[in-house]
């Protein structure tokens, strides 16, 4: 059989096709797709896209299945982001999985996340999943530090504001003031100082007079204690007696009290206005004279009884006679003369 003869310009040929598939098997083997297996593309619409690039890897459960084939715009929905995801065939995803965009390492690197729904219907090629987007740890210590920053600004302000009141609370009169009172204050404790001094040297020099008022206030203690019983039947006594007068009708007593006193006040009332005998002996002086007169009348009398007893008792077998034992007023009395 004759050898075929392969021309030069074949050989150099065949060579280009073969650089050319293994160039182009090269380059999508290095972007991540298998061009001799078939694969499925999905989409997924997100708001916000930041750290994700094309050719990030698409997981599931930690394993990579696809990669992010393109990234554009919206059509017919302004500020919204189509991403086209380029996974295996041989992976049975449901239509209610969600494709979350996630932080695949501490420097930021974003990836997409398969979460396999619960679903009966299996998503196709073509097919929109839902999107979700996981906060990154950048974001997640933004928002710790955020209300962090907040209130640090809240209390520099409020820092500045007491900074603030003190320095006009502290003002060249006040920094006077409070020297003037720590001189004062000085001045006190000095005074304090020499105080105590002055209570050592006074305890020192009458200790013995403390020790014998001391010893009395022992002696009296002693004595206390000795007349306890005494003492207890002091007590006892008083207790009795403020029983006795608690059971004592206190009540009835002074308001008999107060019914005499309001009679004699009655009375004493109707002296000073003259009513009765005793009113007019009080008020009346012509009264007082008259009686004064009769009692001086009636010890006349009596003295001329004693005196001449016969002309007022007389016993006569004739009768009386009317010109015997006349009466006859009393001689006045003679003066006696005082030296």
């Amino acid at each position: 059989m004759k050898a075929l003869k392969l021309t030069r310009e074949l050989k150099v040929g065949l060579l280009t096709v073969i650089t050319l598939t293994a160039f182009i098997w090269g380059f999508n083997f290095l972007k991540g797709k298998d061009i001799f297996n078939r694969q499925r593309t999905f989409y997924a619409v997100y708001d916000n896209v930041a750290g994700l690039m094309t050719a990030n890897a698409v997981t599931i459960n930690g394993l990579a299945v696809g990669q992010v084939s393109s990234m554009r715009f919206h059509p017919d929905r302004p500020g919204k982001v189509i991403v086209e995801l380029s996974m295996s065939n041989s992976i049975r995803i449901p239509k209610n999985s969600i494709a979350r965009i996630f932080s695949s390492d501490l420097l930021g690197t974003r990836g997409i996340q398969i979460v396999i729904g619960n679903g009966v219907e299996d998503a196709v090629s073509g097919d929109t999943l839902i999107s979700q987007v996981q906060t990154s740890l950048q974001d997640e210590v933004n928002d710790m530090v955020q209300p962090i920053i907040r209130k640090a600004e809240n209390m520099i302000n409020s820092i500045d504001t007491v900074l603030t009141v003190v320095s006009d609370v502290f003002n060249k009169q006040t920094r006077d003031n409070l020297i003037n009172t720590i001189e004062s204050l000085k001045n006190t404790m000095a005074n304090l100082q020499s105080a105590s001094q002055s209570a050592d040297t006074l305890l020192t020099s009458q200790q013995t007079r403390l020790v014998r008022i001391l010893s009395n206030v022992e002696s009296i203690s002693a004595n206390l204690k000795q007349n306890n019983e005494n003492l207890s039947r002091v007590l006892t006594n008083a207790a009795n007696i403020s029983d006795t007068l608690a059971r004592a009708n206190i009540a009835n007593t002074m308001s008999n009290l107060n019914k005499s006193v309001s009679g004699l006040s009655v009375i004493v009332q109707k002296i000073e206005t003259g009513q009765g005998t005793l009113g007019q002996l009080v008020n009346n002086d012509k009264m007082y004279n008259e009686l004064e007169a009769s009692s001086k009348e009636l010890k006349q009398l009596i003295e001329d009884m004693k005196l001449h007893p016969e002309r007022y008792i007389h016993f006569s077998v004739f009768g009386k006679n009317s010109r015997r034992n006349g009466y006859q007023p009393p001689l006045p009395a003679e003066p006696t003369d005082n030296k």
